[in-house]
């Protein structure tokens, strides 16, 4: 008998130990899912700023054994030396696994992610780590948002979506209200006959419940609308999850079992006078092996089966909106719409839902199933954009999060169909107010000041806060466009080109782009960089203020374009005579001037006078910060039918490698070979 149940033993505590070596391989993990840290505020390695940081980090990881798994801590005394800083871990994670996950966190952040940005945030599945040299405590912040998805569908999208739905806004209200001080909530529910949905919820606890409630509601909105397996959205102030497999620890986030009632008296201890003659086994050792041994191989090839499933499961996630180290995402496929979807959203393309028109093809408006607000782009199939200019823009801009973007939700190749799918941004274009007489008036200086900056953000991004250097190639007016709040967002990015981070230029035997706005190196000999948008958006931003578009631009009195005309008044000391006259007295002189002096730099002929869009952040941050005196702008006092070959109009640009051909609409010109 004693050997027998050292046997049962023995099994039992190898099935344990492979359930925990098990677990921690799966859930620990040394690498985080993704991070934000914005190049925009930066410091040096010497600096105080950076000492205050190493403090910070290390009392953050000494209190990460906590147990509610959240700690924020400020350290310095001045605006330019102070960090603000906080962890949080999932509300399921044990302290000791806490402090490992923050520890790792703390040097994985410094070392290897954001070793010189004074604002950062990293994800692990455990934890997250977060610091700024800006208050952040208290306050819900949506930038740097982060998606993840898993790449399989499930097979009755519809009927999960509508249970994910359900159940998100369940844990939401949950986690908003959660008084135990963790703001954390998951739920269970039953999907189909052998798959559970679980789903979790938490916020940062020093969230109000509304503020809370709201970030939460964000991150939900986020959430993939195809039927996705599973899937999480990263805020530096909530999170959300789901999935068809258990990813939390369920024990641990389970409510305690009631106390067991005693309705009878605990029976005799007295033992069975009818087991006395079969000796001191009790049971038969056969009849023991019999029983354990088949329990035992059953619970071990259950524990295996869901340790691969688990490990199976966290291999099927891609950084859905993040750039990564190649030039291809990992998967197209799981951005990818049924054509017949699209077609129910639209109306099948009704022209009552058309809300716009461009050089590649018709916009529509259409609303998802779930309520969702989408435009599509249908590409004209005369249209100079191919399948590779379609596939570079689905690459490019899949893998770009940030508010000043315009946000691809996914694609439909089918058909002979071309067809992208943004989010809907409700205030049309830039160029749609602005060079309207009658709408003019809509955009202050208040708002275009605003227009400016994000703009600039949005740009400085593509530059150098992704992992790869982004160079749009047609910026301009028509490609801005305008959410509810008129914030500005950089759409249309089927001609951008990827660089490698070290990468500064690069010359092509096509140009593509927009006339009035291509710088002249590359519009006269294909050489294009960072400096290349740089001088785009100068033009933009002088259009900006004078609300006159540069390619139609014409004056009386010798300026022959806007570039021109800008300069004139600068040199002569009256650089508010540019400046739109629907201002009134409304506007600012001090930033009105700012932004003059910054489009001039912006648009000078030489390259390396040009700054840079980090520069051209911290110029229109900063008053204080000096700038050099611009230098002439290109094309200055040239004849523009000068510049062209002959025999063709004003409206279109060529150089001696190709011929392509604008129209009057401002069509944007599309290299049909790209790298």
């Amino acid at each position: 008998m004693v050997m027998n149940f050292n046997i049962l033993r023995n099994l039992l505590l190898c099935s344990n130990i492979f359930l925990i070596l098990c677990l921690n391989n799966s859930q620990v993990s040394s690498s985080p899912l993704t991070y934000f840290c914005p190049n925009t505020t930066t410091y040096s390695p010497n600096s105080t700023y950076r000492s205050n940081l190493n403090v910070l980090l290390s009392s953050l990881s000494s209190n990460a054994s906590r147990p509610n798994g959240f700690y924020n801590s400020t350290v310095g005394r001045t605006d330019s030396e102070i960090v603000y800083g906080l962890f949080l871990c999932r509300g399921d994670v044990a302290p000791p696994d806490c402090q490992d996950c923050v520890t790792i966190a703390s040097k994985d952040i410094l070392e290897n992610y954001c070793p010189t940005q004074k604002i950062a945030v990293i994800w692990y599945d455990d934890c997250l780590l977060r610091y700024s040299n800006l208050p952040i405590f208290g306050r819900m912040d949506e930038s740097g948002a982060r998606i993840l998805f898993n790449t399989q569908n499930v097979s009755d999208p519809t009927r999960f979506l509508s249970q994910r739905r359900n159940m998100m806004d369940e844990i939401a209200n949950l986690a908003a209200k959660e008084n135990d001080g963790k703001k954390f909530a998951t739920k269970e529910a039953n999907f189909s006959s052998p798959e559970t949905l679980y789903t979790l919820a938490q916020c940062t606890p020093d969230l109000s419940d509304s503020s809370c409630d709201r970030c939460l509601r964000t991150a939900i909105g986020n959430l993939p609308s195809d039927g996705k397996r599973g899937g999480r959205v990263l805020l530096p102030s909530c999170n959300v999850r789901y999935e068809l497999y258990p990813f939390y620890n369920v024990t641990a986030v389970a409510p305690p079992p009631p106390p067991p009632v005693r309705l009878s008296p605990p029976p005799s201890s007295q033992p069975d006078p009818t087991t006395s003659d079969r000796g001191k086994g009790g049971i038969a050792s056969g009849v023991i092996i019999a029983i354990v041994v088949p329990i035992a191989a059953a619970v071990l090839l259950l524990i295996f089966g869901f340790c691969w499933l688990r490990r199976r499961g966290s291999q099927e996630f891609i950084v859905a909106k993040d750039m990564t180290d190649g030039n291809e995402i990992s998967t197209t496929e799981s951005l990818q719409y049924q054509l017949t979807n699209i077609q129910a959203a639209t109306t099948n393309f009704s022209a009552d839902n058309k809300i716009g028109e461009g050089g590649f093809g018709v916009v529509y408006k259409g609303i998802l199933p779930n309520g969702q607000e989408i435009a599509v782009k249908r590409l004209s199939r005369s249209s100079g954009q191919g399948a590779q200019e379609f596939k570079n823009e689905i690459v490019l801009i899949a893998k770009l999060q940030h508010r000043n973007l315009v946000r691809l939700l996914g694609y439909c190749f089918e058909a002979e169909e071309k067809l992208l799918v943004y989010e809907f941004v409700p205030n049309k274009s830039l160029d749609y107010f602005l060079f309207d007489p009658e709408k003019q008036h809509l955009l202050n200086w208040s708002r275009r000041y605003k227009i400016i900056g994000g703009i600039a953000r949005g740009l400085l991004y593509l530059h150098e806060d992704s992992r790869l250097r982004v160079i749009h190639r047609d910026l301009k007016a028509s490609n801005i466009l305008l959410d509810a709040d008129m914030n500005p967002k950089i759409s249309d990015f089927g001609m951008a080109r990827i660089f490698g981070i070290d990468q500064s230029e690069d010359i092509t035997n096509r140009i593509v782009g927009t006339y009035g706005y291509m710088s002249p190196e590359y519009a006269m000999h294909g050489q294009y960089s960072v400096k290349s948008d740089v001088f785009s958006f100068g033009v933009l931003l002088l259009e900006i203020i004078s609300g006159k578009k540069n390619s139609s631009f014409y004056q009386s009195d010798g300026a022959e374009d806007l570039l021109s005309y800008v300069w004139k008044n600068w040199r002569d000391g009256t650089p508010l005579n540019i400046m739109d006259p629907t201002f009134g007295e409304s506007y600012s002189r001090n930033e009105v001037i700012q932004c003059i002096h910054i489009g001039l730099l912006c648009v000078q002929e030489d390259v390396t006078e040009r700054p840079t869009m980090e520069s051209v952040v911290l110029m229109l941050n900063s008053y204080s910060v000096t700038k050099a005196a611009p230098q002439q702008p290109a094309f200055f006092f040239r004849s523009r039918t000068e510049m062209l070959p002959k025999g063709l109009e004003s409206d279109q640009y060529s150089t001696s490698k190709s011929i392509p051909l604008l129209s009057e609409n401002e069509v944007s010109i599309t290299e049909l070979h790209p790298r």
